[in-house]
């Protein structure tokens, strides 16, 4: 793969940077945290380079300045909102967060319970942190927030909220997902630190967008197109073009809310440190891109790949066709068609060749291998097994898995097991493909090329079952699938 980002220096940079905002203020800075502080996978595909837990490790250069507060809506509690991605609700992700930071040796002070008017499951919920001896506080809704700024800043409102005790210089105040109320848990506690004689500061890390790149550089496209379920638009930030004469991007929410942060500000501190909502934030991110050619190439791959996976979700019956066509119209933006990912082309290139569904990948030297269906394998199997017999320099046509062996495989699968497609998934060619190791060359030398597939880009032209995208996503390779289900 080729690198694109200078993820040391990155680091560096960005931490030193945090504590230069620090010193701005009373040596007290609440930092939003936004975007995934684990697993930052988008970051790392739009930023060859960038190491998913970066924004981890540039912390831990300043773990012994920081303690973390973890906020959660008490709205999300009572809903049991769950996160997509993990596929488990928000009160358990807080502990989950909690307990990957304490493994790094973070320390997290409190849980912050948001938007609370009395939820009985919020209650439970604070009686359980308790139980757990998890320090938990508790911030109300305010009427008219955030444009009633007269109440807002005053002991009725931020005021009547529950004052989060803090000792380290930097708290960083982190959410499982966007509403939990971050800013407001930040923005209260300026009120009541202001309340105490402290003058403490609030900055803001969102990676995305760049502010420091054009408003259409292809990394900062691609940041419209993972968030197109959103509608979230990049925009020129019209404060700070005003205030320094300089062009920087940023978001809509960001610039819609700003004038109300601006008087906010005014009311807490007197005025307002920040000119624009760029000034709010401490991203460095623009200045660690070491070939900007290497990450263009990488964010169109990035926005063709969102666009498989909208399309694939309304095939699925998603009432998301409004993020299908944001992301058709950034195309015209990048310059961009589905066949910039080379991937795309071959495979349906064998599947028009060949009459079956069909599969390609694109491993590290740019070598497309491709693979179709069969009455034994399916094209996805198939392709993992050409792929690592090409890597391993094994003939096309010697057969790794024999006919003999994939038979018992598929009677059990129809017979016993009451399935329908006979065909083997690529975790059955590997277990298959395993298990003859342990007395054919071959089939360990096709294994041991499997790590050589992270960070390939595979194609299919049908819907994978949830089985063999597993696969692809522990194997490190960027998968996407035309929007046709497969057939039973």
């Amino acid at each position: 793969m080729k690198i694109g980002f200078d993820n040391q220096k990155y680091l560096e940079i960005q931490s030193q940077h945090i504590l230069e905002r620090i010193a701005e203020f009373d040596g007290k800075l609440y930092l939003e945290m936004g975007g995934k502080l684990f697993d930052d996978h988008h970051a790392s595909r739009v930023l060859p380079g960038f190491k998913p837990d970066s924004k981890l490790r540039m912390l831990a250069q300043l773990r012994d300045k920081i303690e973390i507060v973890i906020v959660i809506s008490a709205d999300d509690i009572e809903k049991n909102k769950v996160r997509a991605d993990l596929g488990i609700t928000y009160d358990e992700d807080v502990l989950r967060l909690r307990e990957e930071f304490q493994k790094r040796d973070f320390i997290v002070s409190s849980v912050v319970i948001t938007h609370y008017d009395g939820q009985r499951a919020a209650d439970s919920y604070r009686h359980r942190l308790e139980r757990m001896g998890i320090a938990s506080y508790i911030h109300y809704i305010i009427d008219g927030y955030p444009h009633n700024v007269e109440l807002i800043a005053s002991d009725q409102g931020f005021g009547r909220n529950d004052y989060v005790e803090t000792e380290r210089p930097l708290v960083i105040v982190t959410a499982p997902g966007p509403g939990s109320g971050k800013m407001a848990v930040c923005l209260s506690q300026l009120y009541n630190e202001q309340k105490r004689g402290i003058r403490a500061g609030y900055a803001k890390f969102e990676t995305f967008p760049v502010w420091n790149l054009p408003l259409k550089h292809p990394v900062n496209i691609a940041y419209e197109a993972a968030t197109a379920d959103l509608n979230d638009v990049n925009m020129i930030d019209p404060f700070h073009l005003d205030a320094y004469g300089k062009t920087a991007v940023n978001y809509n929410r960001d610039i819609e809310i700003f004038p109300v942060l601006n008087t906010l500000f005014e009311s807490i501190y007197g005025e307002n440190p920040y000119k624009s909502p760029t000034d709010m934030g401490v991203n460095m991110v623009g200045f660690c891109i070491s070939d900007d050619e290497v990450c263009c190439h990488a964010s169109r791959d990035e926005i063709v790949r969102r666009y498989y996976n909208a399309t694939n979700k309304l095939a699925d019956g998603a009432d998301n066709e409004n993020e299908v066509n944001k992301i058709r119209m950034l195309f015209s933006q990048a310059k961009i068609t589905t066949a910039f990912r080379r991937t795309t082309v071959a495979a349906n290139d064998k599947k028009t060749e060949t009459g079956h569904t069909a599969a390609a990948i694109e491993l590290d030297d740019g070598t497309i291998i491709t693979a179709k269906s069969s009455p034994l394998l399916g094209c996805s199997a198939a392709l993992l097994l050409n792929a690592t017999k090409h890597l391993a320099c094994i003939d096309h046509d010697i057969k790794l898995i024999p006919q003999s062996m994939i038979e018992p495989i598929q009677k059990t699968k129809i017979q016993y097991l009451g399935g329908h497609n006979p065909r083997l998934h690529t975790d059955e060619v590997l277990v298959a493909l395993s298990v003859l190791s342990q007395h054919d060359e071959n089939c360990r030398r096709a294994l041991r090329k499997l790590p050589e597939l992270r960070g390939c880009q595979v194609h299919s032209t049908v819907m994978l079952s949830e089985v063999d995208r597993k696969i692809f996503k522990k194997l490190g390779c960027g998968l996407t699938c035309d929007p046709v289900r497969k057939k039973q």
